[in-house]
């Protein structure tokens, strides 16, 4: 089966051109099913992905959900399985797909948390004094609120991508599709701010041997470029000194959305910086907006209360 992965990882990276985000999931929830599998079997010492029946599948979904794996994650494991045998049909390597038929678990309908405006400026207030770290926090977190940028599209912003003058910076997003979005004047400061204080080497560019790498914006403390891990820990850090609690970066990219939509930007602009490749993605914003509408209005509105027994007027007019 390790050759089998291994090929899989390769279509991925150079047919589907996935995000290494998006490669290190599959190669994860695929490793993981083998050494179930492995433990399952402990008399085969080779495991053929051929062998692998639809009941063994769903032995290991059941074993996920043992486990208290979130319906989603499971959601998910499922979906690269079916992924992984797919390709090998394609291939001619399986002459069935093992994962087709199992059904997908019901997912939670919930909708995504938002940062209100007052708490998304408080936020940004945080990281508070001139160090290289807190200067970097600031740029990092007003960077994700003007752009909406997913943490993997953050993290891979090199300084040769901004066009201060502009207003815009260029992104890398899923499936390696590339878009230019605006980014706010107080983000470009921000940034402005925090790579002035970095060494003259790290201006522009980081050289190396064979060629001269471009540099990204956001850097460790050895230089290197920020992982999308070490931006959720700078993330909940700060926002867990909000009163709801502490946030991930895609709250930052639910809250930039669902606040232009509250401002009036219609919904083709916002997919558009998004980077949803279908509008329907984005159409979730406008229940996140009805919703704060509704609680604004029975907070605000005299007349608003529904009480529990009241019952609808009925129009009896043809």
């Amino acid at each position: 089966m390790d050759h089998a992965i291994r090929a899989f990882m390769t279509f991925l990276d150079l047919e589907r051109h996935a995000s290494h985000e998006t490669m290190r999931n599959y190669a994860s929830d695929l490793r993981q099913f083998q050494a179930f599998m492995k433990a399952e079997h402990l008399a085969v010492s080779i495991l053929d992905p051929a062998t692998v029946q639809t009941e063994s599948i769903r032995a290991y979904l059941h074993w996920l959900d043992r486990k208290r794996e979130k319906s989603t994650s499971i959601a998910r494991k499922l979906a690269s399985l079916r992924s992984f045998y797919r390709y090998l049909q394609r291939e001619g390597r399986v002459g069935l797909n093992p994962a087709e038929a199992i059904r997908t678990p019901k997912q939670p309908k919930h909708l995504p948390r938002v940062l209100s405006k007052d708490d998304a400026a408080a936020l940004m207030e945080f990281p508070a004094g001139e160090t290289g770290t807190s200067l970097r926090d600031a740029a990092l977190l007003e960077t994700l609120y003007s752009t909406g940028a997913r943490v993997s599209e953050l993290v891979g912003i090199n300084l040769d991508d901004l066009r201060a003058p502009e207003g815009l910076v260029h992104l890398r997003g899923k499936g390696r599709k590339e878009r230019i979005v605006p980014i706010g004047a107080v983000a470009v400061q921000a940034i402005q701010a925090y790579v002035d204080q970095r060494p003259s080497k790290d201006a522009r560019y980081v050289a190396t041997k064979t060629k001269r790498a471009p540099s990204p914006v956001f850097q460790n403390s050895r230089g290197g470029r920020l992982t999308t891990r070490s931006v959720a820990r700078i993330v909940a850090r700060y926002s867990n000194r909000l009163t709801g609690g502490s946030v991930s970066p895609h709250t930052l990219r639910h809250s930039f959305a669902t606040h232009l939509l509250d401002e009036g930007a219609d919904l083709r602009s916002i997919q558009e910086m998004l980077g949803h490749a279908s509008l329907s993605t984005t159409q979730k914003y406008t229940h996140l907006a009805t919703d704060q509408l509704l609680a604004v209005y029975d907070k605000a509105h005299p007349r608003a209360g529904r009480p529990s027994g009241a019952r609808m007027v009925k129009d009896d007019k043809p």
